[in-house]
């Protein structure tokens, strides 16, 4: 079983952090951070409440709401984690959404909570990593933060929906922006009809 890290910072779309995430775990283990600020996004924009007064209620709401124990959460003022030492190994991870704060943090090494660290130790460990900006318009230093990342190799995959699979819904939408970010980090799904009308597998 393949195991990664998700990080969901704070920036609106929530939603798709929580579809990518619902996605990886029917084939995978998933190690969760989820910044403080977040809880109060993903309540107002989700309806979903997984605050909690300690880390182990907050992780058995989550684990609830998923009906998997192949979740572990982790604060993410936590720096003993284990997903802050190298030596734990994963096969990448993904930060949907990613806010500028959080993406300059990387982009910069600056390491000061537990997303920044892990995510500076996928990549001092060459593994695969995935940052979905969610930001409009981008800033010059916005820009020059990705483009930082992306010369090492770390995909830039900003939630942007496309229109040819005919949304119906909104959750169409939800799906197709978690199915590409799925799709450039090569974990396979179902989310979408691919262009030509092919189904994903």
């Amino acid at each position: 079983m393949k195991r990664y890290i998700l990080a969901i910072s704070g920036a609106s779309g929530s939603v798709f952090g929580v579809r990518v995430l619902e996605a990886i775990l029917r084939k995978s283990e998933v190690h969760l951070v989820i910044s403080s600020q977040s809880f109060s996004i993903i309540r107002h924009e989700t309806g979903i409440d997984w605050s909690g007064k300690t880390d182990a209620e907050v992780q058995k709401k989550i684990r609830t709401y998923f009906r998997s124990r192949r979740i572990h959460y982790y604060n993410e003022t936590d720096l003993a984690a284990p997903l802050s030492s190298g030596s734990f190994i994963t096969d990448g991870m993904l930060v949907v959404p990613c806010s500028m704060k959080t993406l300059s943090g990387i982009a910069h090494g600056y390491a000061n909570n537990l997303t920044e660290r892990a995510a500076d130790v996928t990549i001092k460990e060459g593994r695969p990593l995935l940052l979905a900006p969610r930001e409009m318009p981008f800033s010059a230093i916005h820009l020059e933060n990705m483009l930082r990342l992306a010369r090492i190799g770390v995909k830039i995959a900003p939630p942007v929906p496309a229109f040819y699979q005919k949304p119906k819904e909104l959750s169409d939408i939800v799906d197709f922006v978690a199915g590409k970010i799925l799709d450039s980090f090569g974990i396979p799904h179902d989310l979408f009809t691919r262009w030509g009308g092919q189904e994903t597998t």
